[in-house]
């Protein structure tokens, strides 16, 4: 049986238009964690989320929704949106995960961070970038990756253009297509983009038919906080990332700053 508390509680932000964080969270939920969720605006539901729009949602106050969540003093917060700091850079992902940490006292992890974080731990070094984002997004996507000195060696993109919800409403076989799509003989490993794409549920049939490791925004949150609270128990069906313990991953502090650390 497994058990829905007592070894440490997660606190997550969420867009308040993301239908698909939660139920990918409480898949990825190590044994003993009880997730907690604020949701957090700053952005128009009604505009297309393209760069400005993704631009000021990382820019949004954070006051009111990290004060709710403080409620549940969580040792871990999560900030579970990609784009929103992948528009502004690397050096501000770092800084709003001091900034956060200051404030509430809680270890913080990033969306884009964390894949920059489960990359490096998967010695990936060059990869295929698929997400739902207008190519603007994917353009900031690829100079945010190769700041922290990852190579984008491929990317795929959807047809056409979707909105806050048309995000969250692709299906997962539409999912695995663009991952397969964004694969290269030299990439290392596939990317897929955003906390609203269902691509939790494709990680280990993609990674069948590819041959190599999937890193997932959801995923590759859920694996840097359970890499921080050092806990020891894997979780399987989501992926090689996630299969292994804390302990089973090389130890990352001399390659990226903390997120915790101003730069």
């Amino acid at each position: 049986m497994k058990h829905s508390r007592g070894l440490a509680r997660f606190g997550i932000l969420v867009p308040f238009t993301n239908t698909n964080l939660e139920p990918d969270m409480y898949l990825l939920r190590p044994d003993g964690v009880s997730l907690h969720f604020a949701r957090m605006g700053g952005y128009d539901q009604d505009e297309i989320p393209d760069a400005e729009q993704m631009h000021g949602l990382g820019a949004a106050n954070l006051e009111e929704p990290l004060r709710l969540l403080q409620g549940v003093r969580p040792k871990v917060i999560l900030y579970g949106c990609t784009s929103a700091t992948l528009t502004h850079g690397f050096a501000f992902d770092r800084t709003l995960a001091a900034r956060i940490k200051a404030e509430c006292g809680a270890e913080t992890v990033t969306a884009a961070g964390a894949i920059v974080f489960a990359l490096r731990s998967l010695r990936a070094k060059n990869i295929g970038f698929a997400s739902p984002y207008v190519p603007a997004i994917n353009d900031l996507a690829v100079s945010f990756l190769t700041e922290a000195g990852i190579h984008t060696v491929n990317r795929s993109e959807v047809a056409s253009t979707l909105d806050n919800y048309g995000q969250g409403t692709i299906g997962p076989q539409a999912v695995f297509e663009l991952g397969r799509a964004a694969d290269h003989p030299k990439a290392d490993a596939i990317v897929l983009s955003c906390t609203d794409m269902r691509s939790v549920e494709v990680i280990d049939q993609l990674e069948q038919a590819l041959g190599k490791p999937i890193v997932t925004s959801n995923q590759a949150m859920m694996y840097q906080a359970r890499h921080i609270m050092g806990l020891a128990n894997s979780v399987h069906g989501y992926g090689r990332l996630l299969q292994t313990t804390a302990s089973d991953r090389p130890d990352t502090s001399h390659e990226m700053p903390s997120q915790n650390s101003l730069p």
